[in-house]
């Protein structure tokens, strides 16, 4: 430190004032992640207008999401008798979505309105169920007209603009000069109505209104028929493959879950006829640790179950006011379970506490089902808007609206499926089409 002669005030080197004012922001940015931490933890306590309150005065502008990361800072403290510290590393992980660490992480830069369709493919009937593989690669569309396409991810995308795409030469000739559609099956006698990929096989499970779920074995090139074909009762909704691959959730018209066997496809249900629905099964759901599954209904109600004994271990009644739920699906680390429903709202729903954490607004569902699901990164969620047949998208974390995605079909949207894996999607309508989008970040970040 020196003296300046003129004044007397003290004056500090370049290096000092620097280190000052380092320190000084440092301060700052750690005020206000502790002030988003209190704010965060009373949207999670129900104290909205208290948050708003606080977060006015501090001046903290950015949206802070519900979470209750402050308590269990405090309660470790507590327990250990050591000392508060916040480690920001611990509040900005990568990987899926957890608001117990996220109170400031902002999405990724791939914005769901900038996807563009790549491909197109067409039934002789209204599209009505899709679904991708669990890595990404492959595709299945299923109609009315009873078929069934299963497409290569690669191909779809090479077809649109091989160079972007592959950069060896002999891929992208290999890839272009190959048509996207791999397997066109048939065995269903009416509307394919649901499918799910086997988790570890090249196995295709199908769903239909003639009340069979079929097994496809699609590494057979000549196959079109089913290796193995189950009788329901009643019309097939939903289907899940257990983490493994040893079991399937069926969901019906019927209110009771079956759950089969895969090596001897023996039958199960669970042993408490009360756990059961009171409405059709519209969807299913496991949670990536497979301990458990999920399930919401006509009935309004979104029950969770214990995948060892076969118990309903949670329920949500009138989950989305009353009205049907459209679908549900656990986040990546099974904390969480993103519901949509006929009330035209999608929510967020903790399991540790059995309630809502956020509600993502704005979009129309009364007639068709229309399902929620996250990206692929788990910053947005996504839910095909039935009014105006465009996407509507938020923001995970805090439920910002984000601009909306014109998607192109002439007709209702009746299924909608987002990769694990990739920035893909796909939508599935009445227009006898179903549409391959894909986000080019070389494209957008030119």
């Amino acid at each position: 430190m020196e003296l300046n002669g003129n004044n007397g005030f003290p004056q500090y080197s370049n290096d000092l004032g620097h280190d000052f004012h380092a320190q000084a922001n440092e301060s700052f940015r750690d005020r206000d992640a502790m002030y988003k931490l209190i704010i965060s933890q009373l949207f999670y306590d129900g104290q909205a207008a208290l948050a708003r309150n606080i977060a006015g005065m501090a001046k903290i502008t950015e949206a802070c999401p519900p979470s209750d990361r402050l308590m269990k800072i405090v309660s470790r403290a507590i327990r250990t008798d050591g000392d508060l510290v916040i480690q920001r590393d611990h509040l900005y992980p990568n990987g899926a979505l957890d608001l117990d660490y996220e109170t400031e992480r902002r999405g990724s830069g791939m914005m769901p309105y900038q996807y563009e369709t790549v491909y197109v493919t067409s039934h002789k009937g209204p599209c009505r169920a899709g679904a991708f593989s669990p890595d990404g690669s492959l595709v299945a569309t299923g109609s009315v007209d009873s078929s069934i396409k299963i497409l290569d991810v690669d191909r779809m995308i090479a077809k649109s603009n091989p160079h972007d795409h592959f950069q060896d030469p002999q891929l992208m000739e290999r890839a272009t000069d190959a048509h996207p559609v791999i397997r066109t099956l048939y065995d269903h006698l009416e509307e394919v109505s649901c499918l799910a990929f086997h988790p570890k096989e090249q196995f295709l499970a199908s769903g239909s209104h003639d009340m069979t779920i079929k097994l496809f074995d699609f590494a057979k090139p000549t196959v079109k028929r089913a290796f193995k074909c189950v009788q329901d009762s009643a019309v097939v909704r939903a289907l899940a493959f257990h983490p493994t691959g040893d079991y399937l959730l069926v969901g019906t018209q019927q209110p009771t879950i079956r759950l089969y066997h895969l090596p001897t496809f023996q039958s199960f249900i669970s042993p408490v006829i009360a756990d059961q629905h009171k409405g059709a099964i519209t969807s299913l759901s496991y949670s990536n640790s497979s301990q458990l599954y999920a399930s919401g209904s006509k009935d309004g109600e979104i029950r969770i179950w214990d995948t060892v004994s076969n118990r309903c271990v949670a329920h949500f009644p009138s989950a989305h006011e009353g009205s049907e739920v459209c679908s549900v699906a656990f986040s990546r680390n099974g904390k969480y379970v993103l519901s949509s429903g006929k009330d035209s709202q999608v929510k967020l729903w903790e399991l540790s506490m059995c309630r809502a954490l956020i509600a993502y607004t704005g979009a129309s569902i009364s007639k068709h089902r229309a399902q929620g699901c996250f990206n692929h990164t788990e910053d947005y969620v996504m839910l095909p808007d039935e009014k105006n047949t465009s996407l509507s998208t938020w923001d995970a974390r805090n439920a910002e609206r984000q601009q909306i995605l014109s998607l192109g079909h002439n007709n209702a949207i009746r299924h909608f499926a987002h990769s694990s894996t990739a920035p893909a999607f796909l939508t599935c309508s009445d227009d006898f089409r179903a549409r391959f989008w894909y986000y080019r970040p070389e494209y957008n970040e030119a």
